[in-house]
């Protein structure tokens, strides 16, 4: 069995964000929700992924956390690595 990246997700308070997402990412989107039901035989909403699909990409961002710790805000060049 495939290990996800994404298990069980917390039950948090959300904050409405609207967004539109290219075709080919929707479709991979819905077929992560389509394997997580699989490996966890919970089915959940495709949308409810992204949420901590950010989170885990922002969480092992090391541009990102660095810039956190010296209080400075990443440059696009300074974030991409």
């Amino acid at each position: 069995m495939v290990k996800l990246r994404i298990g069980a997700l917390p039950d948090d308070k959300p904050v409405k964000v609207t967004a539109e997402l290219p075709a080919s990412v929707h479709r991979d989107l819905v077929a992560y929700a389509e394997a997580v039901a699989r490996e966890n035989g919970q089915r959940i909403d495709p949308a409810k992924l992204i949420a901590p699909m950010l989170a885990r990409f922002m969480a092992t961002d090391r541009g990102f956390a660095k810039a956190r710790r010296t209080g400075h805000s990443p440059t696009a060049a300074g974030a991409e690595g």
